[in-house]
């Protein structure tokens, strides 16, 4: 299953996350994306699935086979507590690859103090099944192909 990046950026590995539960692949392995610095941008569902876990800075996105992809949008926004983010899906909906999934804005985020970095991770996956297809330090555009997750 083809994962695409949800943000335009460059990539960067997983290990390179300032939190040691992305860093250390403890949730599993991925990629993230330093996303570009604009003002307003769309974050992208990165496969088909059903929207689970859903927060204004993050989401899990349930793609089948019992396999659930998370995506973060920066580190310790939590603490924002929604300012910046705007939810374009519910908990529960269908969504197609590509499918805008909320906008936020990096420029915000990076004003707050905090790292835009947006870790993709297949959680809870075996590091062998997931391949990256975007090698660190590439620019990528919201819905290129990021990581191959196979069965």
């Amino acid at each position: 299953m083809l994962l695409l990046s949800p943000v335009p950026g460059v990539v960067r590995a997983v290990t390179q996350v300032p939190d040691p539960v992305f860093a250390q692949e403890i949730v599993g392995p991925g990629l993230a994306v330093e996303p570009h610095r604009t003002q307003t941008q769309d974050v992208l569902a990165p496969a088909d699935g059903v929207v689970g876990a859903l927060h204004p800075h993050a989401f899990a996105l349930e793609v089948g086979g019992g396999r659930t992809v998370l995506v973060h949008l920066g580190i310790d926004t939590v603490g924002l507590r929604g300012s910046g983010f705007t939810l374009h899906v519910q908990a529960g909906q269908s969504v197609r690859a590509g499918e805008r999934i909320l906008t936020w804005s990096p420029v915000d985020v990076a004003l707050a103090g905090l790292s835009t970095l947006c870790p993709v991770v297949a959680l809870q996956a075996d590091r062998a099944a997931v391949r990256a297809l975007a090698e660190p330090g590439t620019e990528v555009a919201a819905g290129d192909a990021l990581l191959d997750w196979r069965d």
